[in-house]
């Protein structure tokens, strides 16, 4: 646990020191469209020296915060299991020593083994979802580990009704069959987030971020753009909303920064970051 030498702006902690932990997981090997969200935590690192630690919208700052950026994890592309494998692993180490793990994605299937660290040590754990896409299927092209399938098998793990989908707007027919009963799905914004938290607020919860919840005018940088998205503002708005609650971990994940060549998807996944790690009730 050694902290990186390139880290994200202010999260220049020693491991023993810090509250929250910042590590990438630069996988995409499961990627059913475009592929290289394998790149975004190395390029969030680089931009992010573009913004300032000072949040307006929170009135803090990230200099007042203990965070520690580890890196990258380094995985074996083409092999999802052990992939996986290696990040329930790092977030088992991060949870037994009482820190808060938030993973910089890859694609959505890298959450799959942050939620089954998460849930070996908080057995309560419920799931908030921000996505474009329902994430639900049982197989994808007969692949059972896909990121079109990340929800599907974390609701194996968790049972029925603890996994809560904003954002949604994409998904097979099939998809939104099975998720009644199953799981609680808002679809196209936020609307019932408020509700949602009330009757969380006391569980232990695991925030995922798919940034293409985001509209593809204001995010054009990932590997699935869906049209019909949130605004920067609306997310900004559910992440400290979701953050009041006893969020144990988080990701954020889909930022394929080749496919913005203005860097604009880039910086506003670094912003989204940064809001992230300031909202967390540490």
């Amino acid at each position: 646990m050694d902290r990186n030498i390139l880290t994200f702006l202010g999260c220049d902690s020693e491991y023993e020191d810090a509250k929250i932990v910042v590590f990438g997981a630069p996988f995409d090997s499961t990627t059913s469209f475009r592929p290289g969200a394998r790149f975004a935590s190395r390029n969030m690192r680089n931009d992010s020296y573009g913004l300032e630690t000072y949040s307006p919208y929170q009135d803090k700052d990230l200099c007042d915060r203990k965070i520690f950026d580890g890196g990258d994890i380094e995985l074996p592309f083409g092999n999802p299991e052990r992939s996986i494998a290696d990040i329930e692993r790092y977030c088992e180490k991060v949870f037994r020593d009482n820190k808060i793990p938030v993973m910089i994605g890859g694609e959505h299937l890298v959450s799959l083994g942050a939620v089954r660290a998460a849930i070996s040590n908080f057995p309560q754990l419920k799931i908030i979802h921000f996505d474009a896409h329902t994430d639900l299927r049982d197989e994808y092209l007969g692949e059972k580990l896909s990121h079109a399938c990340v929800m599907r098998r974390i609701w194996e793990l968790i049972g029925d009704n603890r996994i809560f989908q904003f954002g949604i707007r994409s998904g097979c027919r099939e998809e939104f069959e099975w998720s009644k009963g199953h799981v609680t799905t808002n679809r196209h914004n936020f609307n019932t987030l408020e509700k949602v938290c009330k009757k969380l607020k006391n569980d232990p919860v695991y925030l995922t971020i798919d940034l293409d919840v985001l509209d593809p005018s204001c995010f054009p940088g990932t590997g699935t753009p869906e049209a019909g998205g949130v605004s920067f503002i609306e997310l900004i708005n559910a992440i400290t909303s979701v953050c009041s609650l006893n969020v144990i971990g988080c990701d954020i994940n889909e930022l394929a920064p080749d496919y913005d060549a203005s860097g604009a998807s880039t910086a506003t996944a670094c912003k989204v970051l940064r809001e992230l790690l300031l909202a967390l009730n540490c």
